[in-house]
């Protein structure tokens, strides 16, 4: 892979940037807002090649022992059961996995806050999870008066009428699970609350997207509008910081439409005028610093783009997001001059296919296909038969390949398959025999035990990481997930794999 980024100039750049936030006015206590995610990054390492995933927390386990960490999660994705995308999981999960991922690094949870809390039967089981696991939850309530009477928002009314979250350590990290999730209020909520007991507390935001200091139009900051489609997020030029400074720099639209009150607000608390003068100034954000090579990175904007719009049609076909998300999509790949063919291995996906039913149309009919860039450039493919997946296939084809076997060589004997096939219709009851990858893969680990051919196979799964592919058909969770953990980068066409609606 090409780097485009130096994660140590950005750890450098972003310590030194919050450090001055925090010694700065004589700040008792810094209220950190981390917009994006803290741990596990992935967008942020597609489109910035070199960014490590946990650059964020790792930089806060350098500051553990001053540092603390609120997670606010809003009681309406609870009950909807929204999903964080990478991971295929539930932002209630999401909670609860990030906590022992912070743990790993042992920095300090405070506590859960519940956001605009509502009395669901969700809700209330959630947060009867997390006390009998000995996390502490707190609940706010939707702020009266916001956003427009500020005399209310920051009175016991608004602000007052939510609990204090006790904290005791100077720097305060406030993280949530994904967008929406209540971490400005949270922020606010604490400042109100720290001021009445005579706390000098500050408040500011960790950034990542978009950058500030890279342009408008640049394939970056493009892909985080279409990370974010169904959020509605545009880019624009920072009118306040033009205004200020002369300077250019790129914020989105939420935080431009919320900027006035905002500043409002912390005046109102804290009686002063705000050391801020535009959104970009609440923000810590160095990245656009770290970039060294500028082309890699618009090549992996334009990438992540095209990405985001194959996933979009998946979403739409999917039932989660309306047309307007998904033709947004394609207005922004549109925009950097891209298809979907750009990527690379969407074009030879949709060309075996075509190939294979031209040859006997009746048989290949509903086959499924699959093809994958390897490091090297190399293009493989799979397809699914009665034995197994397509995913199955194109990743038992790319291992040999790395062996330089030939494509004849049985890695699996049949006779394992069909044993595997049977237990799964005869003992299980399962409506279809057909592997899954992860069936495919476990069988795969057994012969390796003797077999000098198989245990070479396995020990190549891990170059795997990082390859991109493409599937005709919309993968199955489980062969999604098994995809994720290889760390293989797929997508698919919006089209399912069968007319069954739960048998699939």
């Amino acid at each position: 892979m090409k780097i485009g980024f130096d994660p140590e100039i950005y750890l450098e750049e972003q310590s030194k940037y919050i450090l001055e936030r925090i010694n700065g006015r004589q700040c008792e206590r810094l209220y950190l807002e981390f917009g994006g995610k803290l741990v596990h990054d992935k967008h942020a390492a597609r489109v910035l090649p070199g960014f490590d995933e946990n650059a964020k927390v790792k930089l806060l386990a350098k500051m553990k022992d001053h540092a603390e960490i609120i997670i606010p999660i809003y009681a309406g994705d609870i009950i909807a059961n929204k999903t964080r995308a990478d991971f295929g999981i539930t932002y209630d999960l999401e909670v609860m996995r990030i906590i022992d991922t912070f743990r790993k690094y042992e920095l300090s949870i405070n506590s859960v806050v519940i956001t605009r809390y509502e009395d669901n039967p969700a809700v209330n089981q959630f947060i009867t999870k997390l006390e009998r696991r000995g996390i502490r939850t707190y609940k706010h309530y939707f702020t009266k008066g916001y956003p427009t009477d500020i005399d209310t928002i920051v009175s016991d009314e608004g602000y007052g009428a939510n609990p204090y979250i006790e904290v005791t350590k100077p720097l305060v990290v406030v993280n949530g699970p994904g967008p929406g999730s209540g971490k400005l209020a949270t922020c606010l909520n604490q400042l109100y609350h720290e001021n009445k007991r005579g706390v000098n507390a500050r408040y500011a935001k960790f950034e990542t997207f978009p950058i500030w200091s890279i342009p408008l139009k640049h394939p970056v900051n493009i892909a985080y509008e279409a990370a974010t489609v169904d959020l509605k997020d545009v880019n624009m030029i920072d009118s306040y910081h033009l205004t200020k400074y002369g300077e250019m720099a790129v914020n989105y639209n939420r935080d431009l439409e919320m900027f006035p009150v905002v500043k409002r607000i912390i005046e109102k608390i804290t009686g002063k005028e705000s050391e801020y003068n535009s959104p970009t100034d609440m923000g810590v954000n160095r990245a656009g610093f770290a970039i060294v090579d500028d082309e890699v990175c618009k090549e992996a904007g334009c990438q992540e783009i095209i990405r985001r719009y194959l996933m979009a049609c998946v979403d739409y076909k999917r039932g989660l997001i309306d047309a307007e998300g998904m033709e947004r999509a394609k207005l922004l790949m549109d925009e950097v001059g891209k298809t979907k063919e750009d990527r690379k291995c969407v074009k030879p996906t949709l060309e075996y296919a075509e190939a294979k039913r031209a040859t006997d149309p009746e048989k290949y009919q509903n086959m499924v296909a699959m093809a994958m860039e390897l490091p090297d450039g190399t293009i493989v493919t799979g397809r699914s038969s009665r034995r197994m997946v397509a995913g199955a296939a194109l990743i038992l084809n790319a291992i040999k390949h790395l062996c330089k076997m030939p494509d004849e060589a049985l890695l699996i004997s049949p006779e394992v398959l069909k044993t595997l096939q049977d237990f799964k219709t005869d003992i299980l009851k399962k409506y279809k025999s057909t592997l899954t990858v992860e069936a495919v893969l476990s069988a795969l680990t057994i012969p390796a035990t003797v077999n000098p051919s198989a245990a070479m196979a396995v020990e190549k799964l891990p170059l795997l990481a990082g390859c991109k592919a493409h599937c005709t058909a919309i993968l199955s969770k489980a062969d999604e997930q098994i995809f994720h953990d290889l760390k293989i980068d797929a997508t698919s066409e919006a089209e399912f794999s069968t007319n069954n609606l739960y048998l699939g």
